[in-house]
């Protein structure tokens, strides 16, 4: 049997393509082994998100090559659809697949062992299979996963592209327009994961709030529909954009008790000037009126973000006002990224740029902020009693503890040497420092 071995890089889309390309292979008959095992195939699903993605994709490429030599390497999604030449000319690549095409996975390895079985040294080099991968268009590539690798929470991609253009972002190019999948097939798909076993969901995208623009349909209408498939427990919801939290918005969810109140709202600047600058359309005062918005509804939700910091042309002041911003909100958890410059974006082309040094001390800065923030929002539940989804067991001094996470996505830990792996269940707080 063919051994082949799989690595995804950046977001949560990427994640649930890489299982979806998985579930083709098993279903063609390969073997699926850990990435750093030797295989006859190995597949790296690419991210672009920063210079540091590039990066570890181009490296995971090289490292597949060098565990087998004589191995398919394929690469796949954003890296190579915004570097193609790159790509292209690495010689480590067997196999370039854009995004939008991952379903052509199986068909363009059985191709290229074709071409290799009949090639010869005057045209070996000919037999690299490169896709065509322009810009992917208006229509939805449709893949499935009904048995993810994760034994209790799955990730359901219900759409793909962006049409913000925000001037820091290169994604919009990457993935193309957005674009929505019908929600017969996400209710079909989620009703699969019932019957596997599945409690609870996750439902992403590249630019989930704007899912249905363009079939007709809202995304509190998908919600709805797969908050009626039984066996389902838990809904999580994927970055969301501020624009998309109205009143209306928050009170449907609110009545739906599947749904989490874990709410990832995108920020990128606490400063309205950068804010302007990136071209987010929100200020930070219409921004806090949704996390106000949220907590009237629910009694302790998890608000998380994401911020970008060393912006071009962030002054001090400006940064200083993202700091107070980000303590007025009081968020769960911040994600914090440096800002890392995107050929072809607008923001390239922009003057002020500021020095890694700068970056990174700001970076420390925020990150030790949202330290404090983490530690007051969990104490908070310490003495009360939670709902938890047990995941995963860890043997402390010769005890089984088992790691299970809130409806907040807050970890807490029960002892018991029963499993009670993917079940639901009440039990006190606990925090264990393994």
């Amino acid at each position: 049997m063919k051994r082949a071995a799989l690595h995804s890089l950046g977001c949560k889309v990427n994640a649930y393509e890489t299982e979806a390309m998985r579930q083709m292979l098993e279903q063609s008959g390969y073997e699926i082994v850990p990435f750093h095992e030797e295989a006859d195939l190995y597949v790296i699903n690419t991210c672009s998100v920063t210079n540091m993605a590039d990066r570890k994709s181009r490296q995971m490429v090289h490292r597949a090559r060098k565990l087998n030599p004589d191995a398919i390497v394929v690469a796949a999604g954003c890296y190579v659809q915004t570097n193609p030449d790159q790509a292209a000319e690495d010689m480590a690549v067997d196999i370039v697949i854009g995004n939008n095409r991952k379903q052509d996975l199986i068909a363009l390895i059985e191709n290229f062992e074709h071409n290799r079985s009949v090639s010869t040294p005057e045209n070996e080099k000919q037999t690299r299979a490169v896709l065509d991968i322009n810009l992917p268009g208006q229509d939805y590539e449709e893949l499935k996963v009904d048995h993810p690798a994760d034994h209790t929470r799955a990730f359901l991609k219900v759409q793909d592209g962006c049409n913000q253009f925000c001037t820091y972002c290169v994604i919009p190019y990457a993935r193309g327009r957005a674009r929505s999948r019908r929600p017969e097939d996400v209710v079909r798909e989620t009703e699969e994961l019932a019957r596997n076993g599945f409690r609870e969901i996750v439902l992403t995208g590249i630019h989930l709030s704007s899912y249905g623009l363009d079939i007709g349909c809202k995304l509190l209408d998908l919600i709805c529909a797969v908050h009626a498939v039984e066996g389902i427990r838990r809904i999580r919801l994927g970055s969301l954009e501020p624009g998309i939290i109205t009143e209306e918005f928050v009170r449907a969810l609110a009545g739906m008790e599947k749904v989490c109140p874990h709410f990832h709202l995108s920020l990128q600047s606490g400063s309205d000037t950068v804010l302007r600058r990136m071209n987010r359309r929100y200020t930070t005062e219409e921004y806090y009126h949704k996390c106000e918005l949220l907590r009237q509804y629910y009694e302790h939700p998890a608000l998380t973000t994401d911020i970008i910091v060393g912006f071009p042309g962030e002054t001090e002041e400006e940064f200083a006002g993202t700091c107070a911003f980000v303590q007025k909100v009081d968020f769960y958890e911040i994600h914090v990224f440096k800002y890392s410059r995107r050929r072809g974006t607008a923001a390239d082309r922009m003057e002020g740029h500021l020095p890694e040094s700068v970056k990174t001390e700001r970076s420390h800065r925020l990150m030790e902020i949202t330290k404090e923030q983490k530690e007051q929002f969990c104490t908070w539940y310490e003495g009360r009693t939670v709902e938890a989804l047990f995941e995963e067991s860890v043997r402390v001094n010769g005890e089984t503890w088992w790691e299970g996470f809130t409806p907040e996505y807050v970890k807490t830990w029960f002892r018991t040497e029963e499993s009670v792996q993917n079940r639901i269940m009440k039990v006190e707080f606990f925090r264990l420092l393994v």
